[in-house]
Parts: C-alpha cells; structure tokens; sequence
C-alpha cells in the first residue's frame, strides 16, 4: 500500500491565549497549524489558552490543515491537564516538549491512551536538548514499537542553542552536527522532520536562505512565527515545476516496456537509475499532494 503524502512543508505557531489569532489561523495558507499552549502563553493565561484551543480544534474549520496542539511539560503545573484536555479535543497530533528519551515518549503515549486518545492522533515530539540530540536514534527507534503513535519531530532550535550556550548565525553552523544526526535518525526511521524558526521576520532574504539550507538538509518543511513567512516557505519546500516535469520523465523512461527490467537508463542524456524513479514517483506524489490541499484550502 502507498503511503499518503501530508505536506508539512509551512508549520505555523498560533498563540493559543489569542483567539483572534485561532480564528484568522483558518484563512491562511499553512500546510499545518500549531496551536500552542506552551512558550507563546504567559504563566497567567495557560488556563484560558488551553480552554480556548480546545474549543477551537472542536469547533472545525481549518480544512485540510494538520491541526496540532503543543502541550506545557509534564514538569510543569499545567503538562498533565493539557495532555487530558487535548487528548479529548482531538487534533490530528499532540506536540509534546524537551523529550529527551524513548521512555519520556512513552510516557506521553501511556498518558495519551490513559485520557482516551483516539488511535489516530499522533505524537509529535520537539527536539531541543543536547540530551534528545545524542538520543536521537534511540527516540526515533522507539516510533517502530507497536502502538507506538510517535510521528514527527520538531527542532526546537531556540532552546537547543541556549542549552549549547552557541551563538545562531544565519550560517547556523554550531548547530550543524544536531540538525544532520536528527536528519539520519528521523528518515532511519520514517519520521516527519520540520526545522525549526526563524527569528528575523523582517530579514525576508534570510529567511529564505535558511529555508532553502533546511530543504537541501533533508527537512520536510519548516516552523514559522509569523503568517508572512507562509508564501516563501511553501515556496521553496515545494518541489519545482522543472523538477516535477523531470521527475515525470524519469517515470515514464522506467514505465516503458522497451525498458522493463533495466536497472539504469539515459533520459535527456543523463544517466539515472532506478532508485531515481523512486524518487521521481515521490516528487510527482508531493507535487499532487500540494495541489490537492490549495485546493482545499482555497
């Protein structure tokens, strides 16, 4: 069976303390929504946040979006009701922070099925401490054990760079070495992988650097902070109309019946094999995927 491709390629953060926010969220063109209860919202309003997202996510109306929920930690006063409140909201995954184990995701699941959690809602963890990062392949593996509902993975590259004491040029060179082993651990073990933010709204040329440096990493899409990033993050996380035509000829040079069976072809004097038809069929399914959910949410 052939998976289904979900584009995760523009992941925005929605103060969930702003219900003005919450409703506008559902007019833009994210491919996936954060609903977020943890850094965005003061001490004072967790409570109202948690209320409020909840009933947003019941309320609908954000179409073909991924709704996910970022809970508070299960070390602070609020991790345990969010877990339960947003177990029975029921977005399409739980995004749970400073994992830093495969038993702290464990953990989070156990609770999940404790407070009634569908079976189709997902766990997404952030990954945002030297400890997660040398844990990477042990978390990542922990996705392969039965029942498990461990998904995807957020980089919390804010938090991670305090905890490395790093500075966070545009280069991001001091995080290179985090980034590249949570990329081999998430496609190791079929994980969704979004980078993570960029500060600068206004650094539009920056944004775009880094946007296209997480891509060319591997990254699925990106997290964002602010709906102005959307258009250029979709953008460059989509692949283009010249790579889609490629990959439509690589295809169809394979599918040939004069070529059944060959393991390498030249196509437009190029030599490709077939591990690059595979990734030709991928990009065709990711282009598709992309129309389908404009077309949703236009």
């Amino acid at each position: 069976m052939t998976d289904v491709i979900r584009p995760c390629r523009s992941v925005l953060y929605m103060p969930g303390s702003n219900a003005r926010a919450l409703e506008k969220a559902k007019g833009l063109p994210a491919d996936a929504l954060i609903l977020d209860l943890e850094d965005a919202v003061s001490p004072d309003a967790k409570e109202e946040a948690r209320r409020q997202v909840c009933a947003a996510v019941r309320g609908g109306g954000y179409g073909a979006r991924e709704i996910i929920i970022r809970v508070n930690g299960l070390d602070t006063p609020w991790g345990l009701d969010d877990i339960r409140a947003a177990s029975d909201a029921a977005p399409d995954a739980i995004l749970v922070p400073k994992v830093d184990t495969a038993h702290g995701v464990q953990q989070y699941e156990a609770l999940m099925n404790d407070h009634g959690a569908a079976s189709e809602i997902d766990l997404w963890a952030m990954m945002e401490t030297p400890r997660a990062i040398l844990g990477a392949q042990g978390i990542a593996a922990s996705s392969a054990e039965p029942g498990s509902r461990l998904k995807a993975w957020v980089m919390g590259t804010n938090d991670l760079a305090k905890e490395l004491g790093c500075a966070q040029p545009q280069s991001r060179e001091p995080l290179i070495t985090s980034l590249g082993l949570c990329v081999l651990a998430a496609r190791a073990y079929g994980l969704v992988l979004i980078d993570g933010v960029f500060n600068e709204i206004q650094d539009v040329k920056g944004f775009s650097q880094v946007c296209s440096q997480g891509r060319a990493f591997g990254f699925d899409g990106k997290t964002l902070i602010h709906p102005s990033q959307i258009e250029a993050c979709n953008e460059i996380f989509s692949p283009s109309d010249d790579e889609v035509a490629w990959a439509r000829e690589v295809i169809a040079a394979f599918d040939h019946p004069d070529n059944h069976g060959k393991g390498a072809l030249k196509v437009n004097g190029r030599m490709v094999e077939r591990l690059h038809a595979d990734i030709a069929r991928r990009t065709v399914a990711m282009a598709e995927a992309i129309a389908d959910i404009a077309a949703a949410i236009a």
